[in-house]
C-alpha cells in the first residue's frame, strides 16, 4: 500500500492532507471543532471584527453565543458543577415547588398523591373546571359591546303560553353568550368628500368631515397608542408588526411606526414625571436589574471614582412602588445599577415621611448609593441556592424547604390582613420555624457539619450573612418575603431584549422605560393600558396642566368631570 492512501473494499481512495500545522493550538484546533481556550482581550477583539464586517443580526446573534460559551466555561470551571446547574442556565430553571423539587416516595405520600390525581379526575368527569382554567364568562370582557335583545313574542306583564295561569316577569339573569370577532389591530378608512367647482370663476366647494371623525390628522391617536404598546407591552419590534399589518391591508412603513410613538412620547413626559415623584413617596420599593444594549453606546465608558473600574456595561432598572393601594412601575436604562437609580428616585421623597422599605436580592448593585431605606432581602434567592444542591445534599436541603413552605402557607393565609395583623401572624406561626432554622444553620458551621465550601455550605453561609434582612418580615409592618413582584416586572424589559436584541439609541431607551412604565402602571392597577394612553393623548392639554389626576387608577373619574 503506498502512503497516503486508505484501501477500502478493493478500492483506493486518496488520503485528505492534514493542514499546515495540524496537531497546534489556535486555528489548527478550531478546524478540528475543538474547544478553544481564548483570553478575553482576544474574544473582545474577535467579536469587534465581526461587527465590523457582519450584519447587525448576525454580529448580535454571535455576542450571545459567545456570552454563552463564557457563562458555561465559567459554570463548568467553578467547583461544584453539575450537569442540572448548566441545563438550568442553558435552558431556563424549572419550577421551585418543592413538591416538584421532592417528589414523594413513602407509602403515605404516593397515596396523598394518587388520592389528589383521583379528585382531579373526577372534577374534570365532572364538567366543573379546576381554579384558572375553563371558559371565559361574560364578566371576563369589560370592554366588550352589551347587545340587549328582547323577546319577539312576549314581554314582561305577559300571560303564560303554558300554563295560561301566570304572568311573565323578566329575571336577573339573561341568557347570555360570547360572541368573539377578530380583526386587525390597525385598520384604514378612506374618506372621499365631494369636491364642486364653479365652472365660471373656478371657486372650489368641498363637503365638511363627517361629524365625529375627529380631526382631519392621518394617523387617530389610537394609532401610535396600539404601536406603543404592541412594541413595549408585548415584545412586537416594529419591523415585524409593519409586515403583519401589510397582509392585512393596512401599510404603516416602519420609520413611520417609530416617528409616531416618538411623538405620542411628548405627550407622556408630565405623566412619567408625576409617577416618579409618587413612586417616591412609596412605604414598599421592589427592585431589579437585567443587562440591556444600546447601540450607539457600545464603547461609552462612565468614568467613575479613584481607584474604582470604570464601568461599560449597560442595565435596565425595574422599579416597582407600593404607594397606599396603589402600584407604580418604573424602568430606567443606562449605566447606573438598581440600588444608584433608586438613590436618585428617593431624592423626590417627602422628608417627613418614614423610610421606606427596600426589597432586593443580595447584590451589591442593590444596594449602591446613599439609600435611606429598611433594607428587604428576597427569601426566593436564599431558597434557591439550596434548591440548586439538592441532589447532593438531600436531606439537608429538604429539611430548609419544608420549613420554608409553611412560612409561604403562613404568608397566603394572611392575604387581606392589614400590615400590623400580617405581622402579628407571622410572628406566631413563622417565627418558632425561623429561629429553630437559624439554629440549624449554625449549628451546620459551628459543629463542622458541612464543609463551608460546598455547596450546601455556600448557600448555609448566604442566609447566616443576610439573615436579619431575610427576615425582616418579622420584624416590620408590609415587608414581603421575596421579590418576586420586581422579578416578574422585569421580564416586560426582558421580552424587550429577546424579541428587539437592543436599543439603537439612548433616546430610543428612554422612550421604551416611559412606554413599560404606563403599560406596566396600568396593568399593575387594573386598567385597560391601550385605553389609558389613548386617552393621555386626547386630552394632552388637561394632562399637561394636572397630571396628578391622570393616573392609571383615577384618570375615569377625570374623564367624567370634562366638560362636553
Amino acid at each position: 500500500m503506498r502512503s497516503g492512501t486508505v484501501t477500502t473494499m478493493g478500492r483506493s481512495k486518496q488520503r485528505k492532507p492534514k493542514p499546515e500545522g495540524a496537531g497546534a493550538s489556535g486555528s489548527a484546533a478550531a478546524m478540528d471543532n475543538r474547544f478553544v481556550d481564548m483570553p478575553q482581550k482576544e474574544v473582545d477583539a474577535l467579536l469587534g471584527r465581526i461587527d465590523a464586517f457582519a450584519a447587525v443580526a448576525d454580529a448580535m446573534a454571535v455576542r450571545g453565543m459567545a456570552a454563552m460559551v463564557r457563562c458555561l466555561a465559567e459554570e463548568i470551571k467553578a467547583k461544584g458543577a453539575t450537569i442540572g446547574r448548566l441545563r438550568a442556565i442553558a435552558f431556563g430553571a424549572p419550577t421551585e415547588k418543592t413538591r416538584n423539587v421532592f417528589p414523594p416516595k413513602d407509602a403515605e405520600g404516593r397515596a396523598q398523591a394518587q388520592q389528589a390525581r383521583k379528585e382531579r379526575r373526577a372534577q374534570e368527569k365532572s364538567g366543573q373546571p379546576a381554579p384558572g382554567h375553563g371558559p371565559k364568562g361574560s364578566t371576563a370582557f369589560p370592554s366588550a359591546e352589551r347587545v340587549k335583545i328582547p323577546h319577539a313574542t312576549l314581554k314582561d306583564g305577559d300571560c303564560c303560553p303554558e300554563c295560561l295561569n301566570g304572568h311573565l316577569h323578566p329575571t336577573d339573569r339573561p341568557a347570555t353568550m360570547v360572541r368573539i370577532v377578530a380583526m386587525s389591530p390597525i385598520t384604514a378608512k378612506v374618506i372621499e368628500r365631494e369636491a364642486l367647482r364653479c365652472g365660471s370663476c373656478g371657486e372650489s366647494y368641498t363637503a365638511d368631515f363627517p361629524e365625529g371623525f375627529g380631526s382631519a390628522e392621518k394617523y387617530d391617536e389610537t394609532v401610535p397608542a396600539m404601536l406603543g404598546y404592541m412594541r413595549f407591552g408585548t415584545g412586537v419590534p416594529f419591523t415585524r408588526f409593519s409586515y403583519f399589518l401589510k397582509n392585512l391591508g393596512a401599510p404603516i412603513p416602519r420609520s413611520t411606526m417609530s416617528d409616531l410613538v416618538f411623538a405620542a412620547a411628548a405627550v407622556f413626559d408630565p405623566v412619567l414625571d408625576e409617577l416618579m415623584r409618587q413612586a417616591a413617596q412609596g412605604e414598599l420599593i421592589y427592585q431589579d436589574d437585567t443587562v440591556m444594549k444600546i447601540l450607539d453606546r457600545h464603547d461609552l465608558i462612565k468614568k467613575r471614582g479613584k481607584g474604582q473600574k470604570d464601568r461599560k456595561g449597560t442595565y435596565t432598572t425595574g422599579l416597582i412602588a407600593k404607594v397606599g393601594q396603589h402600584k407604580v412601575a418604573l424602568f430606567i436604562t443606562g449605566q447606573q445599577h438598581a440600588g444608584e437609580n433608586l438613590a436618585d428616585l428617593l431624592k423626590l421623597r417627602s422628608a417627613d415621611l418614614a423610610k421606606p422599605i427596600q426589597m432586593c436580592d443580595a447584590l451589591a448593585a442593590n444596594t449602591a448609593g446613599k439609600l435611606d431605606t429598611i433594607l428587604a432581602h428576597c427569601l426566593a434567592h436564599a431558597r434557591r441556592k439550596f434548591v440548586e444542591v439538592v441532589n447532593k445534599f438531600p436531606e439537608e436541603c429538604r429539611s430548609l424547604l419544608e420549613t420554608l413552605r409553611v412560612v409561604y402557607i403562613n404568608d397566603s393565609a394572611s392575604e387581606g390582613m392589614s400590615p400590623a395583623e400580617r405581622l402579628a401572624y407571622h410572628q406566631e406561626h413563622s417565627g418558632p420555624l425561623m429561629e429553630g432554622l437559624a439554629r440549624w444553620l449554625h449549628q451546620q458551621i459551628d459543629d463542622k457539619l458541612v464543609e463551608p465550601n460546598s455547596g450546601l455550605g455556600k448557600a448555609i453561609g448566604y442566609m447566616i450573612n443576610h439573615w436579619t434582612a431575610l427576615t425582616l418580615f418579622l420584624r416590620e409592618p408590609g415587608a414581603p418575603l421575596d421579590n418576586n413582584t420586581a422579578e416578574r416586572g422585569l421580564k416586560r424589559a426582558i421580552m424587550h431584549r429577546k424579541n428587539s436584541l437592543f436599543y439603537k439609541t439612548q433616546e430610543g431607551a428612554r422612550v421604551g422605560d416611559l412606554y413599560m412604565s404606563l403599560i406596566h402602571t396600568a396593568e399593575l392597577n387594573e386598567a385597560n393600558p391601550f385605553d389609558y394612553l389613548v386617552a393621555l393623548q386626547r386630552n394632552h392639554a388637561f394632562v399637561e396642566e394636572n397630571p396628578e389626576e391622570w393616573m392609571p387608577w383615577n384618570y375615569q373619574e377625570t374623564l367624567k368631570g370634562l366638560p362636553g
